[in-house]
């Protein structure tokens, strides 16, 4: 198998900026469905992690990356509480892309809340606190 050149995001790097930051390029991006997979809120931060849950879905943005240099900050970035694993992604034409996503490692799992996480929630009253924690420097570009 090919390894795949897209990556699913379904939290913080949903947000362009953000994306941009990590991976240090502007990539094409649409909208995209993670099937099987439920989002939690993480203890104590503002950004979530994903579990296989059979019954459940995640809506997300599926990113096209440019090179191999993505990924490598993507992972970086991630760190260990998370493992990239290949998935089947869905976009809203009904295309079933497989694309790598950052799933909260088990290991892990006693940190992700109950219920879900809430995108327009961290755009509205987190993002901005994200930003200052993960990049402290000039933001003029975000």
């Amino acid at each position: 198998m090919t390894p795949p050149t897209a990556c699913f995001t379904y939290g913080s790097l949903m947000c362009d900026d953000i994306f941009r930051a990590v991976t240090g390029q502007s990539c094409p991006a649409e909208p995209a469905r993670l099937n099987g997979y439920r989002r939690h809120p993480v203890r104590g931060e503002d950004y979530p992690g994903i579990r296989p849950a059979g019954d459940s879905s995640v809506d997300g943005v599926l990113y096209h990356l440019r090179d191999a240099t993505a990924l490598a900050r993507l992972d970086a970035f991630e760190g260990a509480q998370y493992q990239r694993e290949a998935v089947e992604a869905l976009t809203r034409d009904g295309i079933t892309i497989i694309a790598w996503a950052f799933i909260f490692h088990p290991a892990h799992a006693h940190r992700l809340a109950p219920g879900d996480w809430d995108a327009e929630h961290f755009m509205r009253h987190n993002k901005a606190h994200f930003l200052r924690r993960h990049f402290p420097t000039d933001r003029s570009d975000m």
